[in-house]
């Protein structure tokens, strides 16, 4: 790669980060159908900035959704094609009064942008654009094939991209994917993410009587929906934090004793754990590391509960509903289809015959688990080590990409998964922020992993 590409993107970093902010100002707020004409804005910015640094074949896909992005530069004759995955949308901004600024006015404070969307994942994806346009404005070309796929539906389970992938395999074949869509340990030791935990997203509603009631009236005559919710989720974990769902651990993979020393070795400790999170005790299920709790043991989270009066002061009411969002993270081996008749047949089954009980589903994901020993994975590693000036830690992410497995099960190739982010960058809650050193030695190793794969490919 001639040095002139690393020049031109560390003479035009101020920029970079301009059109960064200009980015992550849009509030493509996916969950929320007040955001739709935001989500639409954003899709089209962003076509028209891959169509300006050079990629060709700029297609805005629609969807039942969210639309996709699309571009491509396929002129590489006899090399590889690297497929680069990202998405625009992002989470909502609540709670707002705990923002320092406004999260959909980007500001730098320090070394760091702050915005929502800043790390998760705009900022991540943005560095392999910024790499390109680098490569094609100096040299007039790409050391290898790129193909971009850039959704909008990702913070909402992806509903729309597996099948999307499906029916386009075809034109979506590559050798390799890269994400940056998660994060490394801190900025001088960059991670190659090889595990993923799946998902179920689900919703439990109960209800009693037709409307709420004066419990001054009624109370103790007719049963609370709210006490019969608040028993349920109680009852979805034993007192030793495991998840008390009949079968539930039926077909969790366990893991060798290699893998554990292997994580114990290159993972973070429970002391270093619960410093980021900046919690005081652990919890959880026993005879396992923090470390290994969120990564290859499956976990049950209550994102959110609600029901009866919320406003300020008392209100003498029995409530007529109440409802609570059930995340689940999956491990290898279960399968999130069977898990979830599981969770339905459990609620159905203790809901109390004076309530009654309904459930929504909103998404699911396979869990991923890629061979860091793939020659691709090692062009990864390699480019990383250069571009940080460290060598990578192989690392299990506790989160979830959906897209991630249907790229390695549908078109059955290895995912390069570059975390860029850091474990501070309190992504999903107030002050998300993005590290802009990262972001400029991002850009760097995207650049080298380019021309690492092409290199690999021949000899691969």
């Amino acid at each position: 790669m001639s040095p002139d590409a690393f020049a031109y993107a560390h003479v035009n970093q101020a920029r970079f980060v301009r059109e960064l902010r200009e980015f992550v100002s849009f509030p493509s707020v996916s969950a929320r159908p007040e955001n739709t004409g935001d989500m639409v804005q954003c899709a089209g910015w962003l076509a028209k900035h891959l169509d300006l640094i050079g990629l060709q074949g700029v297609t805005v896909v629609p969807t039942a959704g969210h639309p996709l992005v699309y571009a491509e530069w396929l002129q590489a004759r006899n090399a590889p094609t690297v497929l680069v995955y990202g998405h625009y949308d992002v989470q909502p901004a609540d709670p707002l009064d705990q923002w320092h600024s406004p999260p959909f006015s980007p500001a730098i404070r320090g070394h760091y942008l702050f915005g929502r969307g800043a790390s998760d994942d705009k900022g991540q994806m943005f560095a392999h654009l910024k790499a390109i346009e680098s490569c094609l404005r100096t040299a007039g070309r790409l050391p290898v094939n790129v193909k971009c796929l850039f959704e909008g539906e990702e913070e909402i389970g992806s509903p729309n991209l597996s099948p999307f992938v499906a029916q386009n395999r075809r034109a979506l074949e590559a050798d390799v994917v890269v994400v940056s869509d998660d994060s490394m340990p801190r900025p001088d030791r960059p991670a190659i993410i090889y595990a993923m935990r799946g998902a179920l997203m689900m919703e439990v509603e109960v209800r009693g009587q037709e409307s709420d009631l004066h419990d001054g009236l009624f109370g103790g005559m007719v049963h609370n929906p709210v006490q019969g919710l608040c028993k349920l989720v109680s009852g979805l974990h034993t007192n030793t934090g495991r998840i008390a769902i009949h079968g539930f651990y039926d077909r969790v993979r366990e893991a060798s004793v290699e893998e554990r020393r292997f994580m114990a070795a290159n993972g973070r400790t429970d002391a270093q754990l619960l410093k980021t999170v900046r919690a005081a005790q652990p919890w959880g299920e026993r005879g396992f590391t923090l470390y290994e709790r969120a990564t290859i043991r499956p976990s049950l989270t209550i994102s959110g509960v609600s029901g009866g009066y919320q406003g300020v002061g008392p209100k003498s009411i029995i409530p007529a509903r109440a409802s609570a969002k059930l995340n689940f993270r999956l491990v290898p081996d279960q399968n999130p289809a069977e898990i979830e008749q599981l969770v339905r047949s459990h609620i159905a089954r203790h809901t109390p015959p004076t309530l009654q009980s309904t459930i929504k589903t909103y998404s699911t994901a396979e869990p991923v688990v890629i061979d860091r020993h793939h020659p691709f994975i090692a062009a990864a590693a390699a480019a990383c080590e250069k571009g940080f000036g460290a060598a990578p830690v192989f690392l299990r992410s506790g989160g979830t990409i959906p897209p991630v497995a249907a790229f390695q099960n549908t078109l059955n190739i290895p995912v390069a998964l570059i975390g860029l982010g850091l474990p501070d960058d309190r992504i999903h809650a107030p002050n998300e922020r993005f590290n802009l050193s990262n972001f400029r030695k991002g850009i760097a190793t995207s650049i080298l992993f380019m021309e690492k794969v092409r290199h690999c490919h021949h000899d691969y």
